[in-house]
């Protein structure tokens, strides 16, 4: 099996970057009309930056206000927008729902792809897919593009005035991105390009992992503060860029598959990607009898920032054994990339892993507190 390395074209970060985006977007030789796919909060925001930066370079541009959820008829009405505007490029300004979205119209068009991300919230901006819902909000495909975005262009100016959740759950799947690579590349799975995973893919999901230890609390703080440090670069950097390479040229494993299960549990409707599959990580060390210390290292970061470790905190709690065989049946359903696990994965292995996950956020958590109250 060939090794394969897929990255976007270009990578662009730091404050104040959305005043160079019509200039990035000529260096690379793209031309408009542009259609920037957005929800109301990224319009707000930037609708005046991407006037100017626009009239600059003498590009004209439509806006398409997203309707919340990627879903087909989503990119199906995204596509009809900018059919009308005789768009030539298409760019996604807001979370990872919005970039999937514009992504998919791109694909279906054959157009450039810019992805520009208001918040840091997944490693959604770089990849070379999106993730399709249902209308009710539950998993219903990935879809696989030939490349990766022509451009992300990350403002972390924007990024520094988005709610702190956005920021956590962005870690939450960046946390899973180290241990779905290294599961892949022990039993030799095949990467989210259908190639084998490249040293260089593992080191970027290693590095990611270290900089969220290293960094997650500090960029918080910045956060409460709406201004970028170096911490919240790093950060950022991880969240968007580290996780985004490592997990599309390493693959993913159980972490995400149980997310995917999770999204049919009604309760976790109104929680992050990222937040379930924080989560789905926690399950996933169970289910491969990972050392305490390393579950206690990923429990100890999780509860520093704020991520779900208990059923509780992504809206299950007391599930019912029928919701966790639902869940659990979902994860492990055919084709899932939980059988990049190294072992025969069961509906019954997944549904123990989630409790002996729960049963373990729930004694640290009380360690915490039973420390805490000397």
């Amino acid at each position: 099996m060939l090794k394969v390395f897929c990255a976007p074209a270009r990578y662009t970060q730091g404050p104040r970057a959305t005043e160079q985006l019509g200039t990035e977007i000529r260096a690379l030789g793209l031309e408009g009309p542009a259609v920037i796919v957005a929800g109301r909060s990224a319009i707000r925001l930037l609708s005046g930056t991407w006037s100017e930066t626009f009239a600059a370079v003498e590009m004209r541009h439509v806006i398409f206000l997203f309707g919340g959820e990627c879903t087909a008829a989503e990119i199906r009405r995204g596509c009809q927008a900018a059919r009308e505007a005789n768009a030539r490029v298409v760019i996604g300004a807001g979370g990872g729902k919005v970039l999937d979205t514009a992504r998919a119209i791109a694909s279906d068009l054959s157009l450039p792809v810019v992805n520009c991300p208001t918040i840091a919230s997944s490693d959604a901006p770089c990849s070379a897919l999106s993730v399709i819902y249902t209308e009710e909000g539950a998993w219903e495909e990935y879809r696989i593009y030939r490349r990766n975005p022509d451009l992300v262009l990350v403002d972390t100016s924007v990024i520094a005035k988005s709610p702190s959740r956005h920021l956590v759950a962005g870690m939450g799947d960046a946390l899973a991105t180290w241990f779905e690579a290294k599961a892949c590349a022990d039993t030799g799975a095949k990467n989210m390009r259908g190639g084998a995973s490249t040293r260089s893919a593992l080191a970027l999901a290693e590095l990611c992992y270290k900089t969220l230890l290293a960094d997650g609390v500090a960029a918080i703080e910045a956060l409460q503060r709406q201004e970028p440090n170096d911490a919240l670069e790093r950060l950022v950097e991880a969240n968007t860029l580290l996780s985004g390479l490592g997990f599309e040229s390493s693959g993913l494993a159980a972490a995400h598959a149980i997310h995917n299960g999770l999204t049919t549990a009604p309760g976790t409707h109104g929680y992050m990607h990222g937040e379930k599959v924080a989560f789905g990580l926690i399950a996933q060390l169970m289910l491969e009898s990972q050392p305490n210390s390393v579950v206690e290292e990923v429990l100890a970061f999780s509860n520093s920032v704020g991520l779900p470790t208990i059923f509780a905190d992504i809206g299950i709690g007391n599930p019912s054994r029928e919701l966790l065989e639902t869940v659990a049946k979902r994860a492990a359903a055919a084709g899932e990339t939980i059988h990049n696990e190294p072992m025969v994965v069961t509906t019954a292995l997944v549904l123990d892993a989630m409790r002996a996950a729960d049963a373990a956020g729930t004694s640290f958590r009380q360690s915490i507190e039973k420390h805490a109250r000397r």
